[in-house]
């Protein structure tokens, strides 16, 4: 009897949610993040440049409502893109294509004033990933082209912005909020298709870009 009590506490003692302590569940093989989505066009009016072009302000505007643990509507997501837009325009002379540092140092530091963001240059598929695992999510500018996405329309956007949420190590994909297709929310790309596509583009309305960058921010808690 003495035996069954002792063996009843210790499954007791090494089952209880110590303060502190995070399980760890190692057959999941699944990283997904709870960050809002909306398109750049929440309504679908993509005839307005400052929606067609708006993939780098809704993708910072989604990861700012992660970090700050809020939701985002419609209505609020159309504010913020034409808000954002024309902000850029009159401070910094531009808003319809900008790379990951302008980004990062207009939108997110100035414009939302939230600081815990950097970025990283020439990053690696296993950068990326470690930080998922390290709970943070990825903003990733991209050629769009190189994406297989059947809701872009054709030949897809050359410059676009995508904001990385999971990862799912069998299935060997990247989950991610694709703001450039109103079904792009919890959108699922082949990793190394989606890392080959990643390169950061000059800020300036279409500027070419001769060389690859595999520049990505990174958004922490």
């Amino acid at each position: 009897m003495k035996n069954k009590i002792l063996l009843f506490l210790i499954i007791v003692f090494f089952s209880w949610p110590f303060s502190g302590f995070t399980a760890t569940n190692t057959a999941t093989k699944e990283i997904l993040r709870k960050v809002p989505f909306s398109s750049q066009a929440p309504y679908g009016n993509w005839k307005d440049q400052r929606q067609q072009d708006g993939c780098e302000e809704i993708s910072s505007l989604m990861a700012i409502k992660w970090a700050n643990n809020q939701s985002l509507t419609k209505d609020e997501a159309l504010k913020e893109v034409l808000g954002i837009s024309d902000w850029e325009k009159k401070k910094y002379g531009e808003y319809r294509d900008i790379s990951a540092s302008s980004t990062l140092n207009w939108i997110i530091y100035d414009y939302f004033n939230y600081k815990n963001a950097k970025l990283k240059t020439n990053a690696s598929l296993n950068d990326i990933i470690n930080e998922l695992k390290k709970g943070n999510i990825v903003i990733a500018p991209m050629n769009g082209q190189l994406l297989p996405n059947p809701n872009y329309t054709a030949p897809g956007p050359i410059h676009h912005m995508i904001v990385i949420i999971g990862y799912n190590q069998d299935k060997k994909i990247f989950i991610t909020n694709d703001s450039g297709t109103r079904n792009g929310g919890s959108y699922k790309y082949n990793i190394n298709v989606f890392f080959k596509a990643i390169n950061d583009y000059p800020t300036g309305y279409h500027k070419s870009n001769k060389k690859i960058e595999k520049n990505i921010i990174i958004v922490s808690k």
